[in-house]
Protein backbone atom coordinates (compact mmCIF):
# COMPACT_ATOMS: atom_id res chain seq x y z
CA UNK A 1 0.00 0.00 0.00
CA UNK A 2 1.39 3.66 -0.90
CA UNK A 3 1.57 5.64 2.16
CA UNK A 4 2.58 8.78 3.17
CA UNK A 5 5.01 9.92 5.96
CA UNK A 6 7.14 13.12 6.85
CA UNK A 7 10.65 13.79 7.04
CA UNK A 8 12.03 16.86 8.23
CA UNK A 9 16.17 17.31 8.29
CA UNK A 10 16.61 19.26 11.88
CA UNK A 11 18.78 21.57 12.70
CA UNK A 12 21.52 20.19 14.09
CA UNK A 13 21.81 18.27 10.37
CA UNK A 14 21.14 21.67 8.10
CA UNK A 15 23.90 22.90 10.62
CA UNK A 16 26.68 20.26 9.40
CA UNK A 17 25.39 20.63 6.09
CA UNK A 18 24.28 17.05 5.45
CA UNK A 19 21.07 17.84 3.61
CA UNK A 20 22.06 16.76 0.10
CA UNK A 21 23.47 13.80 1.56
CA UNK A 22 20.11 12.41 3.44
CA UNK A 23 18.33 13.54 0.58
CA UNK A 24 20.30 11.58 -1.31
CA UNK A 25 19.63 8.26 0.61
CA UNK A 26 15.89 8.79 1.03
CA UNK A 27 15.79 9.14 -2.78
CA UNK A 28 18.01 6.38 -2.99
CA UNK A 29 15.65 4.22 -0.88
CA UNK A 30 12.95 4.34 -3.56
CA UNK A 31 10.64 7.29 -1.59
CA UNK A 32 9.47 10.18 -4.04
CA UNK A 33 9.19 13.51 -2.95
CA UNK A 34 6.07 15.17 -3.13
CA UNK A 35 6.96 18.13 -1.19
CA UNK A 36 10.30 20.06 0.19
CA UNK A 37 11.09 23.67 1.85
CA UNK A 38 14.11 24.73 3.51
CA UNK A 39 11.98 27.31 6.31
CA UNK A 40 12.60 27.68 9.87
CA UNK A 41 9.63 27.19 12.57
CA UNK A 42 9.26 29.50 15.68
CA UNK A 43 8.65 28.21 19.39
CA UNK A 44 5.01 28.25 19.23
CA UNK A 45 4.89 26.31 15.90
CA UNK A 46 7.04 23.67 17.17
CA UNK A 47 5.34 23.37 20.50
CA UNK A 48 1.88 23.24 18.01
CA UNK A 49 3.65 20.25 16.21
CA UNK A 50 5.11 18.30 19.02
CA UNK A 51 2.10 18.51 20.93
CA UNK A 52 1.66 14.90 21.51
CA UNK A 53 4.98 15.23 23.43
CA UNK A 54 3.54 18.05 26.02
CA UNK A 55 3.69 15.89 29.21
CA UNK A 56 6.98 14.38 28.53
CA UNK A 57 10.41 15.66 30.53
CA UNK A 58 12.04 16.21 27.17
CA UNK A 59 9.31 18.51 25.59
CA UNK A 60 10.78 21.75 26.34
CA UNK A 61 14.18 21.21 25.34
CA UNK A 62 12.65 19.64 22.20
CA UNK A 63 10.64 22.49 21.23
CA UNK A 64 13.97 24.89 21.85
CA UNK A 65 15.91 22.70 19.53
CA UNK A 66 13.36 22.87 16.35
CA UNK A 67 12.78 26.45 16.71
CA UNK A 68 16.43 27.41 17.03
CA UNK A 69 17.51 27.29 13.50
CA UNK A 70 16.84 26.04 10.17
CA UNK A 71 14.82 22.82 8.84
CA UNK A 72 13.94 21.35 5.68
CA UNK A 73 10.57 19.32 6.12
CA UNK A 74 10.06 16.80 3.23
CA UNK A 75 6.68 14.97 2.35
CA UNK A 76 7.19 12.15 1.18
CA UNK A 77 5.15 8.63 -0.56
CA UNK A 78 6.70 5.09 -1.28
CA UNK A 79 4.90 1.48 -0.29
CA UNK A 80 5.39 0.77 3.26
CA UNK A 81 7.07 4.59 3.46
CA UNK A 82 6.56 4.51 7.28
CA UNK A 83 8.14 1.38 8.49
CA UNK A 84 10.49 1.55 5.44
CA UNK A 85 11.93 5.65 6.08
CA UNK A 86 11.88 4.54 9.84
CA UNK A 87 14.45 1.46 8.87
CA UNK A 88 16.42 4.35 6.77
CA UNK A 89 16.70 6.49 9.43
CA UNK A 90 17.50 3.80 12.69
CA UNK A 91 17.19 4.25 16.25
CA UNK A 92 16.39 7.91 17.89
CA UNK A 93 19.79 7.20 19.49
CA UNK A 94 22.46 7.62 16.78
CA UNK A 95 24.73 5.24 19.18
CA UNK A 96 22.24 2.55 18.81
CA UNK A 97 21.55 2.85 15.37
CA UNK A 98 22.42 0.41 12.66
CA UNK A 99 25.36 1.17 10.38
CA UNK A 100 24.68 3.22 7.58
CA UNK A 101 21.41 4.29 8.72
CA UNK A 102 21.08 8.56 8.80
CA UNK A 103 21.06 8.60 12.10
CA UNK A 104 24.14 6.94 13.07
CA UNK A 105 26.17 8.42 10.40
CA UNK A 106 24.60 12.08 11.08
CA UNK A 107 23.59 12.73 14.22
CA UNK A 108 24.86 13.45 17.64
CA UNK A 109 23.10 12.20 20.28
CA UNK A 110 19.05 11.33 21.45
CA UNK A 111 18.40 14.74 21.53
CA UNK A 112 20.52 15.76 17.94
CA UNK A 113 19.75 12.59 15.91
CA UNK A 114 19.51 14.72 12.22
CA UNK A 115 16.00 13.54 11.10
CA UNK A 116 12.61 13.22 12.33
CA UNK A 117 10.04 10.45 10.43
CA UNK A 118 6.56 10.10 11.26
CA UNK A 119 5.07 7.32 13.36
CA UNK A 120 2.18 5.67 12.29
CA UNK A 121 0.05 6.60 8.62
CA UNK A 122 -2.43 8.59 10.47
CA UNK A 123 0.13 10.82 11.65
CA UNK A 124 1.90 11.11 8.30
CA UNK A 125 -0.64 12.88 6.80
CA UNK A 126 -1.23 14.74 9.72
CA UNK A 127 2.15 16.11 9.75
CA UNK A 128 2.40 16.59 6.05
CA UNK A 129 -0.56 19.02 6.18
CA UNK A 130 1.13 20.66 9.35
CA UNK A 131 4.21 21.56 7.12
CA UNK A 132 2.65 21.43 3.10
CA UNK A 133 -0.83 23.32 1.53
CA UNK A 134 -2.02 20.75 -0.66
CA UNK A 135 -1.04 23.03 -3.94
CA UNK A 136 2.20 22.53 -2.54
CA UNK A 137 2.79 18.82 -3.06
CA UNK A 138 3.08 17.23 -6.55
CA UNK A 139 1.18 13.92 -6.34
CA UNK A 140 2.60 11.16 -8.17
CA UNK A 141 1.38 9.16 -11.08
Amino acid sequence: MIEKTLAIIKPDAVKKNVIGEIIGMITKAGFRILGMKYTRINKEQAGSFYEVHKERPFYNDLVDYMSSGPIVPIALEKENAIEDYRKLIGSTDPAQAEEGTVRKLYGESKSYNAVHGSDSVENGIIEIGFFFSKSELVLCD
